[in-house]
């Protein structure tokens, strides 16, 4: 909400429900709303529903061969790190990390970049789209989030990591366009082969960890399509890690 521009009751004017109706939604993680009102809100917010209240889409699935939610978690801190370890550990021709800072991921997965490397070696193509640490989005989402931990922080820690790779072929670095920071701020998607993790960072979860998605590709034209069709966009619009900072090919 922040990110829009609008305080709860305002969004609530907005969709048509009472201000302590959005202020129930924000509190409790298990309350899903009714779907066109899930609509209309996600449309005012310009975020997805299924990453305002994956639950509800998750419910909509049967348990058959056509569901793309693997799992769902409220907070990606409750997804454990062995997903994140096993879906590296698994991918042969796409590793594709385009969060806005991806810093966690060095904490999560033990020799991290010793894996990328062999990866890359084996044929593997290994990417990063990080947000531009000195970009205009960056210093806002400072300011909301005001914390020690700044998001240019976190940025500039996954570089060093990068950084100490080396030049490795087969890993790519850019930094999201400033037309479209806003955008990569707001959704992280991170893709290993067919199988994805894909989280929101939303203004009404600072403070608190995101929710995740873990999907899996069940044919053309769905949530996983869509979600990395998202990540390829802002990767065409990128631009290359600057000067300062080795580029990596």
């Amino acid at each position: 909400m922040e990110s829009a521009g609008l305080s709860p009751r305002q969004l609530a004017a907005r969709v048509g429900v009472s201000g302590k109706t959005v202020e129930r939604w924000i509190a409790d993680e298990e309350l899903i709303p009714h779907s066109r009102n899930r609509s209309d809100a996600s449309e005012t917010l310009g975020v997805e529903a299924e990453m305002l209240w994956p639950k509800s889409v998750r419910n909509r699935f049967k348990t058959d061969g056509a569901q793309e939610i693997v799992q769902s978690y409220p907070y990606r801190s409750a997804c454990p790190s062995t997903v994140w370890s096993d879906l590296i550990a698994g991918a042969e021709e796409e590793l594709f990390f385009a969060g806005y800072t991806s810093y966690f991921l060095w904490t999560q997965v033990p020799a991290l970049s010793e894996t990328l490397r062999q990866k890359a070696e084996s044929g593997c193509r290994v990417r990063f789209l990080l947000g531009d640490p000195a970009g205009p989005v960056t210093r806002q989402r400072e300011e909301i989030e005001d914390v020690a931990l700044t998001v240019s922080t976190r940025i500039n820690m996954t570089l060093e990591q990068l950084t100490k790779m080396g030049t490795v072929t087969g890993l790519e670095a850019r930094f999201s366009a400033a037309a479209d920071a806003m955008n990569h701020v707001s959704l992280s998607v991170f893709r290993f082969d067919d199988q994805a993790l894909v989280t929101p960072h939303l203004a009404k979860l600072v403070g608190h960890d995101s929710p995740l998605m873990h999907l899996r590709r069940r044919g053309e034209g769905g949530m996983f399509s869509r979600f990395a069709e998202h990540a390829e966009e802002l990767w065409s619009g990128g631009v290359p890690v600057p000067g300062d900072h080795p580029r990596l090919s």
